[in-house]
C-alpha cells in the first residue's frame, strides 16, 4: 500500500527537478520539525508488517529524521528516529513490531543510520496518522529526495545497489571525499612522516608537574591502601591512588587503534579496500554487536594507516607507544572505558575496564533486562564476574563498570511494565504477581487498587494488552526497583567475591536515573552516568551523591564541530576546534570544582568514521583524526585544564568560565 502526504508541515518545500532515485521527489527543510503528515483510517497499519521508503540526502552534513505513528491527534505517539549518509542511497525498512518498544535500536543498513525507537507504545489498530519530520539538522537547509511511503506485509528487500551522485565517500586514508579542510592529510607520505615524528617524541612526553606516579596529586596525602579507593575528606570526595595521593580522574574513552568503518553494503563507496589477508588483515573485522543479527563487515582505516607506516608486525606496538605519549602530553591520567586497557596496565597508567554483558545469556524480559528471578541468575552472575580475576591484583586498575547505558533505561515505561507487555511467561513476572499478592492480598484487592479488571493470574502469565492506570504504573515502578536491586546486587556481590580490592564503578546510566532505579545503585562504590550537557546538572547530582553516599564519575561527554571533514558534530556542538577546547575546559573544570565529582571521562580518543561506525555515528569528537593528526587547539586547552585540575578541585583556583558558542544539537 502506498501513502500520499495530506499536508506539508512547517516550512517544508517540494522542489522540482530530476532525482537520482527513480520515482522520488526532492524536498527542502529550513527548520527542525518540517516534514510530511499522512492520515488514513484507524487500523490500516494493523494489516501490515513493514514500512519502507528510499532516500538520498544531498549536501555533506548529517540529517536526522523521525517517523512518528500516532493514535489520533493527541493520543500516544511512537517514534522511529534515523539518520542518513550524504550522497548515498538508503532504504528505510521499519518493522511495525517496533511499536511494542521491546527494542531501543535496530541495526544500521548501509547509508541508513542508527534507527532507534522513542516515545510511547502505540496500538496499530488505533493509529490513524504518521509524521515524517526533521529531528536534527545543521544551520543549512536540509535537502533530500525520497520515494513514496509504502506499507507491506512482506519484508522489503534490502538495498543492494548504491546510487552515489558524487562518487566514492572515503579516500584511501579513510578521510571524507565530500569535505575539504586546511589540515586534511594530503597522502601516505605526509601520514608516514607524522607517525614517525610522533614515535620519536613519545618517550619525551610528561604529565603535568605535581602529578604522582599514578597521576594523583602530590599536594594532598591520604591513607594508602595499595589500590584505588574513595574517601570523603570532610570537604569533598576524592579517589585515592595506591600510594595515598588524592586522585581526580581525567580520562579518555576508546584508547584503542580504532576508526572502524561499517562497510557492509557500502563497498562501492570506498576509494580503497585491501584484501582481507596480510598485510592489512588486522584492519578487517566483523562487529560483534550486530553479528547475531547479520554480519557487518568493518574496516579500520586508522589501523591500516599505522600498517602503512610500520608494517603488519610492528604497527600495534608503535601505536601503543605513540598513544600513551599523546595521553601524557595532553595530561590525561586515566585510560577510560572500551580501551585496550592492557597497554595501560603494562605501563602502570591508571585505567578502568568494562565487563562483558554475559548476563544476557539469561532470557531477557524487556529489552536487555534479564530474568533476574530465574534460578540460574546466581551462576550467571558468577560467570559475569570471572574476568575480574585477571586484574584483581593490579594496582593500576581504578575499577570496573558493570554495563553501559542499559537500553531499558531509554524507555518511557519501567522494566516491569515493559515485561508485562512483551514477555508472556518468565520467573520475574511470577515474582511480580507474588509482590502484588503481598501488597493487595487478592484479585479483588488488586483490581480495586489498579482501578481496572485484573487478576493476579493475568499478571503472572499470559499475553497482556490492557492499558495501565496510574496506580498500576506506580506498583510496577515499585517492582522495577525490586528488579533493579536484585540485578545490581547479584552482579555486584559476585564481582566482590572475585575481586574485593577494586572499585565497582556502576553502570554508566545514560542520564540522571529515575527514583525507582536508584536504590539498587547503593551496591556500587561510585555512581557513574554519561552526561552530554554543557555542564553537569549540579543540583540533581548532588542529591544522588547524598542519597547514595557515593562520589560521582562521568563516563561520557564530548563536543564536536563541523569544520574538519565529518558530517556530524557529535552530541555537544560548537563552532570550531578552538571552541571545542573552550567547551572542554568549561565542562571539566566546572566538574572538578564540584565536591561530589571524582572524574570525567571524555568520549573519545579518535573521530568516528565519516561513513559511520557500526551503528552509523560519524562524529568529530576525537582528540585525533583518522590519520592520527591531533586537534591542537583542543589538546592545548585540555592540557591547561589538566595542569590546574587539582588547584580547582581543592578550591585554590576558580574554574575556567569563558563560554564557547553552544550550537543546536546535531546527532543521532
Amino acid at each position: 500500500m502506498q501513502f500520499s502526504p495530506q499536508q506539508y508541515l512547517g516550512e517544508l518545500v517540494k522542489q522540482p527537478g530530476d532525482t537520482p532515485l527513480p520515482g522520488a521527489t526532492w524536498f527542502s527543510a529550513e527548520e527542525i520539525g518540517d516534514g510530511l503528515l499522512y492520515t488514513f483510517p484507524a487500523g490500516t497499519l494493523a494489516q501490515f508488517n513493514y514500512l519502507s521508503i528510499d532516500f538520498l540526502l544531498d549536501g555533506n552534513r548529517l540529517g536526522v529524521f523521525v517517523l512518528t505513528l500516532l493514535e489520533g491527534e493527541t493520543g500516544p505517539a511512537f517514534g522511529y528516529s534515523f539518520g542518513l549518509l550524504n550522497q548515498c542511497s538508503a532504504r528505510l525498512r521499519m518493522p511495525l513490531e517496533a511499536v511494542n518498544q521491546n527494542r531501543w535500536r535496530y541495526p544500521r543498513e548501509g547509508a541508513f543510520l542508527k534507527p532507534r525507537c522513542q516515545g510511547e507504545r502505540v496500538d496499530l489498530g488505533k493509529v490513524d496518522r504518521m509524521l515524517l519530520t526533521v529531528e536534527h539538522k545543521s544551520s543549512l537547509p536540509l535537502r533530500w529526495c525520497m520515494t513514496p511511503l509504502q506499507a507491506s506485509a512482506a519484508e522489503p528487500a534490502k538495498l543492494t545497489e548504491l546510487i552515489l551522485p558524487e562518487g566514492v565517500l572515503l579516500d584511501e586514508l579513510g578521510q571524507s571525499t565530500l569535505h575539504n579542510w586546511p589540515q586534511k592529510t594530503s597522502g601516505a607520505a605526509e601520514l608516514t612522516d607524522r607517525l614517525n615524528t610522533q614515535l620519536v617524541q613519545a618517550p619525551k612526553q610528561r604529565w603535568p608537574d605535581g602529578f604522582s606516579r599514578w597521576g594523583g596529586w602530590t599536594g594532598k596525602q591520604l591513607q594508602a591502601s595499595g589500590f584505588f579507593r574513595t574517601q570523603f575528606d570532610g570537604q569533598r570526595w576524592w579517589l585515592v591512588d595506591p600510594d595515598g595521593c588524592a586522585f581526580w580522574s581525567a580520562g579518555l574513552d576508546c584508547v584503542r587503534p580504532d576508526v572502524d568503518s561499517d562497510i557492509e553494503g557500502l563497498e562501492p563507496a570506498l576509494a580503497w579496500l585491501p584484501e582481507m589477508d596480510r598485510p592489512y588483515a588486522a584492519a578487517h573485522d566483523v562487529h560483534s554487536e550486530v553479528r547475531s543479527v547479520m554480519p557487518h563487515r568493518m574496516f579500520n582505516y586508522l589501523a591500516a594507516n599505522f600498517i602503512r607506516a610500520f608494517g603488519p608486525d610492528a604497527w600495534y606496538e608503535k601505536w601503543a607507544e605513540i598513544t600513551l605519549g599523546e595521553l601524557r602530553r595532553i595530561g590525561f591520567n586515566s585510560v577510560a572505558n572500551w580501551s585496550d586497557w592492557q597497554i595501560a596496565s603494562r605501563s602502570g597508567m591508571p585505567y578502568v575496564r568494562p565487563l562483558p554483558n554475559t548476563y544476557e545469556s539469561l532470557p531477557l524480559v524487556y529489552r536487555d533486562f534479564p530474568d533476574v528471578f530465574h534460578p540460574d541468575f546466581p551462576a550467571v552472575a558468577q560467570t559475569f564476574a570471572r574476568p575480574l580475576a585477571e586484574t584483581a591484583a593490579d594496582p593500576a586498575l581504578i575499577g570496573y563498570f558493570l554495563m553501559n547505558e542499559p537500553t531499558w533505561g531509554f524507555a518511557l515505561e519501567t522494566p516491569a511494565a515493559g515485561m508485562l507487555f512483551n514477555t508472556p511467561d518468565c520467573h520475574t513476572r511470577r515474582a511480580l504477581a507474588d509482590f502484588l499478592r503481598q501488597r493487595h492480598t487478592s484479585d479483588t484487592g488488586l483490581s480495586a487498587a489498579w482501578g481496572m479488571p485484573v487478576t493476579l493470574g493475568q499478571v503472572a502469565q499470559g499475553v497482556w494488552t490492557q492499558a495501565l492506570t496510574l496506580a498500576a504504573e506506580a506498583d510496577l515502578a515499585d517492582f522495577s526497583a525490586v528488579m533493579v536491586e536484585k540485578f545490581f546486587g547479584g552482579l555486584s556481590n559476585a564481582c566482590r567475591s572475585v575481586d574485593p580490592h577494586h572499585l565497582n564503578l556502576g553502570i554508566r546510566y545514560y542520564t540522571v536515573p529515575p527514583r525507582w532505579a536508584l536504590d539498587g545503585m547503593r551496591h556500587f562504590d561510585v555512581f557513574s552516568m554519561n552526561c552530554y550537557k554543557q555542564r553537569l546538572p549540579a543540583e540533581e547530582m548532588a542529591h544522588i551523591s547524598s542519597l547514595l553516599n557515593q562520589p560521582i564519575l562521568i563516563g561520557e561527554w564530548h563536543f564536536g564541530a563541523l569544520d574538519v571533514g565529518l558530517p556530524a558534530s557529535g552530541i555537544g556542538h560548537v563552532l570550531n576546534q578552538v571552541e571545542r577546547g573552550q567547551a572542554y575546559r568549561v565542562y571539566l573544570e566546572d566538574a572538578a570544582a564540584k565536591p561530589w565529582c571524582v572524574g570525567v571521562h571524555y568520549f573519545i580518543l579518535y573521530d568516528q568514521s565519516a561513513i559511520g561506525r557500526f551503528d552509523g555515528e560519524n562524529y568529530n569528537i576525537g582528540f585525533l583524526d583518522v590519520c592520527n593528526r591531533p586537534y591542537e587547539a583542543l589538546c592545548q586547552a585540555a592540557r591547561l585544564s589538566h595542569e590546574k585540575l587539582y588547584a580547582v578541585a581543592s578550591g585554590q583556583a576558580e574554574p575556567y568560565a569563558e563560554l564557547p558558542h553552544y550550537l543546536p544539537l546535531l546527532f543521532m
